[in-house]
């Protein structure tokens, strides 16, 4: 009895001691990133013993005495902050703080909760703790570079660089076969019938956290590697709710300009349109229109973003993101020219176009939605699905000589473009700690896309002092061409950690990590072209290159002014409207296991991977209207060796050495024919895959406050190397071809990133700066009797040695920002001055006494001013390709070079509004 009486007193006493206390209490967010907060943000009355953290939403409080007291407000990465506040009896104080990632100490430490991977310092120091060599570049930096796309962001780091007019990447000089993308570490499609990598452009920086870039081979990737892999990591929500809306628009200074910005009639504004081929499309015209119709280029955007968690039992937290967006933008090239077969050995190709343009309008529509469900602190489920959709409707035109068709310089080609790609993606992905020494993640993804060129149309014209005139000469000079592309993947892998070699309780000096995962796929091709021959006694007839209507339709088709077929034939032929086919199926199942183990200040990863692969190809096109198949496997073992070496705790020495392989792609090994209006590029059943061999040294200094200092040499050696190659044929078609038995590339990065000033007073500013520049040197052998022995084609080289395609001696990105805050913080703007340049690079080798076309060396100078002028306003400006310099691609030919591609892009200015609830 008296012990209940005595626990009953101290109940009340202590009630009553903390009735007379003063409370604050608030929440502490990312100033960056305004809707996630920071857990576990540490919070230190000074000049007491008084210390919290903040919890799983970033809320904290304290109980103190009523007084005047000082709290410091700390977190890893991030600017410290100290406030003053006066704590009264009986009453609560709110104070909410935003803390800003800046100056912080690059120590080694064990972070146990989850820092947002889309800030700079965060990244920075995951590099510096990882033992894989990696780059990453996440959305604080992106956004602090005006970079709207995937494509876009992976040139600023080094060693990329991008093709110009598409979104392939080449990274150390090696392009779309020797790269791979994943999402999330799963596999992603490509869009494009021709290339391995789906388009980089058409991913919004808006749907990812960060970008993990890896150009050092691990056993946890997919073999086919010798470049990099690029992996999209996509937004993985945790904080208080927000909803966030964005409106914008941009103009393209070349547009502006265009006296009558028109395109193909028939497409709507948001690029969702799908056409088919007509039935029964030889016995009678029942063709879409080719009439234009004006547009005004000016273009927009919009967006909305949101996110939610909440609390599911005592542990369990389900987070909710989604973001949908949709924009377009209007381009065209000015000031162009381009030619075909310059050496004039080739009649049919043999062009010289004076004048050249493209107008294009693009739509990108992109929606996100990720579900993250927390069970407790040892289990997480993820789900996320993404789907894009992009279109692009051009008109190119050229107008000069072209061989046979118009001798007197005077022929007119006007192709009218449209593509449409929808791309589906969704992943299961979950991460499970068994114990303290074992941890599980698996993934599971389906992907599917759908790439349609509907109905492109090509017309051939004559101009003459009395008008414009059909040209038929030839049956494809004027054509509507159908092609689809559906390719579906599913994907899995799963991976166990096991720590073993207790060091204390939570440390491990190693690790095995055993793993699996598969891929299969297929691709389904079909394309159909539709040509119209101008018959006998119609081809005087004056034309409206603007209302080809009038000749093309109905009743002129009846009355015998043109005929139609296929390459399979006319109407009469059984089978004209079957279309040219390839059909694709590829299985990679591997397994995996790493050995990890820390020798102090030396800790080594030695990698085996094994790997199983088949593909498969067939196809029925008019190269072969019987149609045929071709098919291989292969067994992969590929050894790999990862080390890193602590000088001291500011600096890292790594190394790596790995071997893996190339594959050949789908359309690569289909004998199907892909014509441009100025090339030609046919498919080789003979081509195999590469063996590669990929050595780094990488020493890396973090001296202080998000500084950078890194060199990195690296070498990779290729057996069977392969090459788009111009193969002797009537048309000097470009196929693709192992040239030789080796080849090689070597070079050297380098990587600074520098605090130039930096001032923490309550109104701060910060001026830092970054660079890194490449230097890439490559040559393989180049066997004609090889190719001539492996394959059905012939070729006939200038050397015996030459570059690689798509490498570039020298590679520079170069940024300087400037940051200021006022208005306690709350208000800020960030301004960035940032420029890429390369060297010249080679194209496509030459042969046959034709040189390599090679696409010469140009700089860009972007600037982006950011502004948050308020809590929940912010304001931004975008001009990108300040220089509009003058992009060119050449032929180095013995008597001297001829610009065969010129033309300029100009500049694009782009304003975005956005506020945040």
């Amino acid at each position: 009895m008296k012990l209940k009486f005595l626990l009953i007193s101290l109940f009340i006493s202590a009630l009553a001691i903390a009735q007379t206390k003063g409370i604050v209490t608030g929440v502490i967010s990312d100033k960056n990133l305004q809707h996630e907060t920071l857990p576990f943000a540490n919070i230190v009355v000074q000049g007491t013993s008084i210390a919290v953290l903040t919890d799983l939403d970033g809320k904290y409080s304290i109980a103190a005495e009523p007084g005047n007291y000082n709290l410091e407000f700390s977190y890893i990465g991030y600017e410290s902050i100290t406030r003053n506040v006066q704590l009264k009896a009986n009453e609560t104080t709110t104070l909410d703080l935003a803390l800003g990632s800046g100056s912080y100490l690059l120590q080694d430490v064990v972070i146990q909760n989850n820092i947002s991977r889309a800030k700079e310092t965060a990244l920075l120091l995951d590099q510096k703790n990882a033992v894989e060599m990696k780059q990453a570049i996440g959305a604080q930096e992106l956004s602090r570079k005006g970079v709207s796309d995937v494509a876009n962001a992976v040139i600023k780091t080094s060693g990329i660089t991008k093709q110009e007019g598409s979104g392939n990447i080449f990274v150390r000089g090696l392009g779309d076969r020797y790269n791979s993308t994943t999402m999330n570490g799963l596999p992603i499609p490509s869009n494009d019938p021709e290339k391995k990598n789906i388009n980089l452009e058409i991913f919004s920086t808006d749907i990812l956290e960060y970008i993990s870039i890896d150009k050092v081979y691990n056993s946890k990737l997919y073999g086919d590697f010798a470049g990099g892999n690029v992996d999209i990591v996509s937004k993985d929500y945790k904080g208080n709710g927000f909803l966030k809306l964005e409106f914008g628009s941009s103009i393209n200074t070349n547009a502006l300009k265009q006296k009558d910005f028109s395109l193909q009639k028939g497409y709507g504004s948001f690029g969702f349109d799908s056409k088919n081929s007509p039935a029964n499309a030889l016995n009678s015209y029942k063709f879409e229109t080719l009439q234009l119709e004006s547009k005004n280029p000016i273009a927009g955007s919009f967006a909305v973003s949101g996110g939610k968690s909440f609390n599911i039992g005592e542990e369990g937290k389900l987070s909710l993101f989604a973001t949908a967006s949709f924009g377009n933008n209007y381009n065209s090239r000015s000031n162009g020219s381009a030619k075909g077969g310059v050496n004039g050995d080739a009649s049919l190709i043999n062009k010289n176009f004076k004048e050249y343009s493209v107008i294009s309008f693009n739509t990108n529509t992109t929606g996100l939605i990720n579900l993250g469900y927390k069970i407790n602190a040892s289990n997480k489920i993820d789900f996320n699905s993404v789907l894009i959709n992009t279109s692009s409707l051009s008109k190119e035109e050229y107008y000069g000589y072209v061989a046979d068709l118009a001798n007197n310089g005077n022929g007119f080609i006007r192709r009218n473009k449209y593509e449409k790609n929808t791309l589906w993606i969704n992943q299961l992905l979950g991460e499970h700690k068994l114990s303290a020494k074992t941890k599980a993640n698996w993934g599971v993804s389906y992907n599917t896309i759908k790439g349609e060129m509907p109905d492109r149309t090509q017309n051939t014209l004559n101009k003459t002092d009395a008008g414009y005139f059909i040209n038929s000469q030839s049956f494809p000079n004027n054509h509507r061409y159908f092609q689809s592309l559906t390719e579906n993947e599913i994907a899995v892998s799963a991976t166990v950690d096991y720590k073993f070699s207790k060091v204390q309780e939570t440390e491990f000096k190693g690790k095995f990590t055993f793993g699996f995962n598969g891929r299969y796929k297929t691709r389904d091709f079909a394309a159909t072209q539709f040509n119209f021959k101008a018959n006998d006694g119609f081809t005087a007839i004056n034309v409206d290159p603007n209302n080809l209507d009038a000749f093309f339709n109905q009743q002129n088709y009846t009355n015998g002014y043109f005929r139609m077929a296929t390459f399979r034939g006319s109407a009469e032929v059984s089978n004209a409207l079957k279309p040219q086919t390839y059909n694709g199926e590829q299985m990679i199942n591997g397994g995996f296991l790493n050995t990890e183990y820390n020798f102090n200040k030396l800790t080594a990863v030695l990698g085996l991977r094994g790997e199983y692969i088949f593909q498969k190809v067939k196809w029925n096109t008019q190269l072969d209207p019987t149609g045929s198949k071709d098919e291989f496997d292969k067994i992969a073992f590929l050894p790999s060796i990862t080390l890193k070496y602590e000088v001291n705790e500011k600096q890292n020495l790594r190394f790596g050495f790995s071997k893996t392989y190339t594959l050949p792609q789908f359309k690569e090994r289909a004998l199907f024919v892909y014509e441009d209006v100025t090339e030609v590029k046919v498919g080789n059943k003979d081509l195999y895959a590469s063996d590669d061999y990929n050595f780094d040294l990488k020493w890396e200094m973090f001296p202080e406050k998000e500084e950078l200092i890194s060199v990195t040499a690296f070498g990779k050696y290729i057996q069977n190397p392969m090459n788009e190659v111009t193969i002797a044929s009537s048309t000097n078609d470009i196929s693709y071809i192992n040239t030789g038995d080796f080849g090689y590339v070597a070079g050297g990065e380098l990587e600074l990133r520098k605090s130039l000033f930096s001032n923490d007073a309550e109104n701060s500013k910060k001026l830092t700066a970054g660079l890194n520049i490449s230097y890439l040197f490559s040559q393989q052998q180049l066997n004609a009797e090889k190719v001539i022995n492996e394959t059905d084609y012939n070729v006939i080289f200038n050397t015996k040695n030459d570059k690689f395609t798509g490498a570039s001696d020298v590679l520079v990105n170069g940024d300087l920002s400037f940051f200021n805050e006022w208005n306690n913080k709350e208000s800020n703007l960030i301004s960035t001055v940032s420029y890429t340049y390369f060297s010249d690079r080679v194209y496509a080798i030459g042969t046959n006494d034709r040189g390599n076309l090679v696409d010469k060396a140009f700089g860009s100078l972007d600037l982006i001013l950011k502004s948050k002028l308020s809590k929940n306003f912010g304001i931004g400006v975008v001009a990108k390709n300040l220089l509009d310099p003058s992009i060119s691609r050449i032929q180095e030919n013995k008597n001297g070079d001829v610009n065969v591609l010129s033309y300029k892009k100009g500049m694009n200015f782009s304003l975005n509004l956005s506020y945040e609830f």
